[in-house]
């Protein structure tokens, strides 16, 4: 992985950004917002607890006769589509369009998304409706901005995240979205300004729907502070980061990496946020 270890800033800009970050946990944590999330079954159980343990209120909810009455009342939508199917994606794209005309931020994790054609299109159509903001590693982001279908390691990256900042930069200009790139530095751009969020440890890596969670968690900071998207996304990321490095000292693996993790992120305080977060600007 990427090495984290070359965070420098001026410290007025990481003060404002670690400031940022805590501001929104706690904003996240006293207005509990209510997150929908049509996801694949592996992410189930880790998103609806990192929502849980970060304050926020997780409704796993994706039939597609509930969204009329139930998507317009959430705070945001979060739409991955790591089990795609031909069942699925009508709900996903309804509830896509109900939290537009709702007004609604929604964040799309298009997982393995030049896997297929089948599922690029898919992906292509969900960008279509204005997604929020769109989180994805490397390789997915790549596939999203060149709209091509190439050979994947699954919903493994074959690309660092600073591989694919200049796709994400296109993305984000084409779509409207934010774009964020997980990876070692966490990329996330709106087509112009580029940041990196510099925490996490490379053992996140080795449980499974970690990334998954993280774009969960960004529907809620985003939710919270509708009006600064970007700092949002890059703060959300920064705070996952944080409490896996703070699960990572208790952890003997990646098992007890995923209990102390989502632990780390119920106790995280005021100070470990303002010590730790590290988020710099990257242009």
């Amino acid at each position: 992985m990427e090495s984290k270890s070359n965070y420098k800033e001026e410290e007025p800009e990481a003060t404002m950004w670690s400031q940022k970050a805590w501001a929104l946990l706690s904003t996240v944590r006293s207005q509990s917002p209510l997150i929908q999330c049509i996801t694949n079954f592996v992410s189930m159980d880790l998103m609806a607890n990192t929502l849980l343990s970060a304050g926020a209120s997780p409704a796993m909810l994706h039939t597609l006769e509930e969204l009329t009455d139930f998507t317009p009342q959430v705070h945001a939508l979060c739409v991955n589509v790591g089990t795609l199917s031909t069942g699925w994606l009508p709900a996903m794209k309804l509830a896509a369009e109900l939290a537009l005309k709702s007004g609604k931020p929604w964040v799309l994790d298009p997982v393995a998304a030049g896997a297929s054609g089948f599922r690029l299109k898919a992906c292509l159509e969900l960008v279509d409706l204005k997604p929020t903001v769109i989180r994805g590693n490397g390789s997915e982001i790549i596939a999203l901005a060149k709209a091509s279908v190439e050979p994947t390691k699954g919903v493994d990256s074959s690309h660092k995240s600073t591989d694919a900042i200049e796709s994400a930069k296109s993305l984000a200009q084409a779509s409207g979205a934010i774009v964020a790139v997980s990876g070692a530095v966490d990329i996330v751009t709106d087509g112009n300004r580029v940041v990196g969020a510099h925490n996490g440890v490379a053992m996140m890596t080795k449980i499974t729907a970690t990334g998954c969670s993280v774009t969960a968690l960004i529907a809620a900071f985003v939710s919270v502070d509708q009006s600064h998207v970007l700092e949002a996304t890059a703060s959300a990321l920064s705070v996952f980061g944080i409490a896996g490095e703070m699960g990572m000292k208790m952890a003997n693996g990646p098992a007890s990496l995923r209990m102390h993790l989502i632990d780390s992120l119920y106790g995280i305080d005021e100070a470990c946020v303002l010590s730790h977060a590290k988020i710099t600007s990257l242009s």
